[in-house]
Parts: C-alpha cells; sequence; structure tokens
C-alpha cells in the first residue's frame, strides 16, 4: 500500500479533531513509535523530556536541529500524523516560534506545539506570548498543507496555577491563530479542565493523568489527550525495578516476559 503525503497526513490529523475525544501516545524513538502504530493508534506527538532522555539529558536541554532529526525518524517510522513538542520554539523571540514551525514542518511534521515558557526568563508576558503564537501562525500558514499548530499555556504546570490568567492565555492565543489550545499541569481536576475547554472555541488538548479516565476527559471538554513523557517514564521504571533486583538480590525473573515484537515492527 502506498505511504499516504505529507498533505494527506496533514488532512487527517486535522480531521481527527473534528471527531470524537481520542487519545495520542507520545513515542521517544522509532521503535516506540513503531510499536504504537502497530496498536491501532490514529496519530503520534513526541514528547521533548523522554526525547532528551534518549540523549542522556534533562528535558529542555536539545537544540532545533536535534529536534528536526528526531521528528523526522519519527515520521519515518511509520505512516502515522506527528506532531511535536517544539518547547518554547528554541528562543524568545516570534521569529523563533516561526523558524521552529518550518523546521518541523521540513522534517515531516504535521503538527507542533509552542509554549510560553523560557527556561530563563520564566512565563512570557501574555502579549509577547501571543505575538509568538501570531508568528507560528503565520509560518503554518505558508506551509502547503493544514499545519495544526497547539499553543500551550505553562502557568499550571510551572506551579502557577492561576486558572484566570491560564484561560485568558488560550483565549489569547485562539485569536493569534492557534488550531489546539493546551494547558498543561490541570492534573486530575476535571472542573478546571472543563472550565477551560468552556472558555474556548478551539479543541483542547489535555495531558492525562493517573486518577482520571479517558470519559470523564472528554466529558469535561477534552478532545485530544496526551501522555508527555509518560509511556517512556513507564518503560524506564520497569527498567530500573529490574535492574536493582538484579543489582541487589541477584533476582533475573523480570526478563521472564514475552512480547510480539516480530509482530509489532514487521
Amino acid at each position: 500500500m502506498a505511504l499516504r503525503t505529507q498533505q494527506q497526513k496533514a488532512a487527517d490529523f486535522r480531521a481527527l479533531h473534528d471527531g470524537e475525544a481520542f487519545v495520542i501516545p507520545n513515542p521517544w524513538d522509532a521503535g516506540s513509535a513503531r510499536i504504537l502504530a502497530a496498536l491501532g493508534f490514529q496519530a503520534l506527538a513526541s514528547t521533548s523530556g523522554g526525547f532528551a532522555m534518549t540523549l542522556g539529558r534533562l528535558d529542555g536541554a536539545v537544540t532545533l536541529d536535534e529536534v528536526a532529526d528526531h521528528t523526522r525518524v519519527l515520521d519515518q517510522a511509520t505512516d502515522l500524523p506527528v506532531s511535536v513538542d517544539l518547547e518554547n520554539g528554541y528562543g524568545p523571540a516570534p521569529e523563533d516560534a516561526a523558524r521552529a514551525i518550518t523546521s518541523a514542518a521540513r522534517a515531516g511534521a504535521v503538527g507542533g506545539s509552542i509554549e510560553d515558557y523560557d527556561p530563563q526568563d520564566g512565563i512570557y508576558p501574555i502579549d509577547h506570548a501571543a505575538e509568538r503564537v501570531a508568528a507560528a501562525s503565520e509560518a503554518a500558514k505558508r506551509l502547503d498543507f493544514p499545519f495544526t499548530l497547539t499553543a500551550r499555556a505553562e502557568n499550571h504546570f510551572r506551579k502557577n496555577p492561576d486558572l484566570d490568567d491560564t484561560i485568558m492565555r488560550l483565549q489569547a492565543y485562539e485569536r493569534a491563530g492557534a488550531d489546539v489550545l493546551y494547558a498543561p499541569g490541570l492534573g486530575d481536576n476535571v472542573e478546571q479542565i472543563r472550565a477551560v475547554c468552556e472558555a474556548v472555541a478551539k479543541p483542547v488538548n489535555v495531558l492525562a493523568h493517573p486518577r482520571l479516565t479517558m470519559r470523564e476527559i472528554a466529558e469535561a471538554g477534552g478532545r485530544r489527550i496526551s501522555v508527555g513523557s509518560g509511556l517512556a517514564w513507564i518503560a524506564l521504571g520497569a527498567m530500573v525495578t529490574a535492574a536493582e533486583q538484579m543489582r541487589d538480590q541477584g533476582d533475573f525473573s523480570a526478563m521472564n516476559v514475552r512480547i510480539p515484537v516480530k509482530e509489532w515492527l514487521s
């Protein structure tokens, strides 16, 4: 079967946001991407934290060129649409956000997120943050396919749980041209998720939480549910637990696992 073009994947990804709520899992390398595709998911999103971990670094310690290379790997691993975590666009200026969108698109992505947090200076002032979203939106519009731009309000994720400000920011980003809105860090507070979803007209991405079900998030208005670095940490946690048992107890029982790798990767 012929592979889908970037234009076709972009259209399919945009259409997903017009239907029922869906889960978009976050692979951290080609193998995890292919497994998630084999499991039947309809789209993939990168994880900045999971990717940084594969390089032996903390979240936020990668470059745009490295992210572009990683995007290319994820895109070529499967035939699914890929959206990329572009952090703050790898620079504070609106031009930086625009360049990140263009770079991700050239690497094969059909979507990407820009956040309003700078590792050095903290949360951007709302007017400046909206300018960055507008520049990213203009860059997306210059592409020859419908790139899905997600704008992130980082307040809650950065220990500043000001819901009114978060909503005001998302509304500003919607006016600036974002296609999807995202406020990570709302946790399991269904009422806050509902408040965010009701305050905007665009689809809202919600970060999954262990104490919430898909149904609860969807009933609160969430359209797209991502897991961030969750799957990467689950895999890493299982490895560490097994390695500690080997180191401390000489116990290799964790190796008694059978998974259909050939089926998933063939």
